[in-house]
């Protein structure tokens, strides 16, 4: 069988090159994008500044799980991360202790952004993702690097039994020296990093960071979420903040095999990662746009209720409203009220014709076999 020359096998497998024709224009848009939401950001009262980390945060969470194939419980995360921000949870779940430790590794990496990343720090967060010393039911070695006694590292996607092996990463007696090269370069400013005589952007710092770290996987298990971690601390860096705002995690989750399928094309050229940055840099673009979206309907919920203020709801009736201004997906009829509620039809709709005399809700206009309704927004 051919040998593959995988690119952490060549010599200046590090020496990182690429073409800014392709990267510039990419990087001016993610620039402007990450400039317009943090500045729309700030506009808004605390309240609605907090909600819209909530929601960032928690989608990060639970999203860069789903990614490596765990589900998290998001009601779990959301009440993690509530309280992790200072946010009054009264109402919502229990998190669980391992929720905990993913929520807190993930806010340790961007709100100590301005601090050196430390081998011991990344070990902690790796005992933090699994608190038991095991991931599912086999134990890992936890809080240390790998040491292939079981093997060497591969990369691998797909469930069991159907497993795509992606490429091999680094031996084992590599990773000390080449762990200590990598947060050397990591921990190094932009203007620090001389490139072509310019100082680093640091848009483009994260996507070699992202590639660099999960090409080493240094780990036994949780190199990929480490991976994300890692690169949200840049991103940090580039936003000048500790508050986050967008999910890159959502957005790579959106496009998991593509994602697998560049990282594997990457490991198998050379130093020009051109067109890794450029799929990593569109990604977080569409993330940036997923933001402004999101805090859109922040903006137009708060005003909602803001006018309806004043008016007595049931509880059925506030939940439904608040699904329909954020992520209601389909047309809601007196049925999909009834269902969703565990209701009779007759209550959905004394609770549907109670918010249509109270403006809250319209009849929608387009054609469809049943009724259905649609909020009333104001201007």
């Amino acid at each position: 069988m051919k040998h593959i020359t995988y690119i952490h096998e060549r010599e200046d497998w590090t020496q990182w090159q690429w073409s800014d024709q392709r990267l510039l224009p990419i990087v001016s848009r993610v620039r402007l994008l990450q400039g317009s939401l943090l500045g729309k950001l700030s506009t808004l009262g605390f309240d609605l500044n907090v909600e819209a980390q909530l929601d960032a945060v928690t989608l990060e969470v639970v999203k860069t799980s789903e990614i490596e194939g765990e589900t998290l419980n998001n009601e779990q995360v959301r009440s993690s991360v509530a309280r992790h921000l200072g946010i009054d949870t009264s109402g919502m779940a229990n998190s669980t202790r391992e929720i905990d430790a993913v929520v807190e590794m993930m806010l340790a990496a961007t709100y100590h952004y301005k601090e050196p990343l430390t081998l011991d720090a990344l070990l902690a967060w790796h005992r933090a993702l699994f608190p038991t010393g095991k991931s599912g039911l086999y134990s890992i070695q936890v809080g240390q690097l790998r040491d292939d006694a079981k093997g060497p590292m591969q990369v691998v996607s797909g469930g069991y039994g159907r497993e795509k092996v992606h490429f091999v990463a680094p031996r084992a007696d590599r990773l000390p020296a080449e762990m200590t090269k990598f947060l050397h370069w990591l921990n190094l400013s932009a203007h620090q990093i001389d490139v072509k005589s310019q100082s680093l952007d640091l848009v483009i710092k994260a996507g070699i960071a992202h590639l660099w770290f999960v090409t080493l996987h240094p780990f036994d298990d949780g190199n990929g979420r480490l991976t994300r971690a890692i690169t949200e601390r840049v991103l940090a860096q580039s936003d000048g903040s500790t508050q986050r705002f967008y999910s890159l995690s959502a957005q790579i989750f959106k496009k998991r095999e593509d994602y697998y399928r560049i990282l594997e094309r990457s490991q198998k050229g050379d130093s020009d990662i051109t067109e890794w940055l450029v799929w990593f840099l569109e990604t977080l673009e569409q993330a940036l746009l997923n933001a402004h979206e999101t805090t859109h309907k922040i903006v137009v919920k708060a005003k909602f209720w803001q006018t309806h203020r004043h008016q007595a709801l049931n509880e059925r009736q506030a939940r439904m409203l608040n699904l329909l201004l954020t992520e209601f997906y389909g047309k809601l009829t007196t049925k999909k009220w009834a269902t969703m509620n565990k209701c009779s039809d007759d209550t959905a709709l004394r609770d549907i014709n109670d918010l249509l005399s109270k403006a809250m809700l319209k009849k929608s206009t387009t054609a469809g076999r049943s009724t259905h309704y649609e909020v009333v927004l104001t201007d």
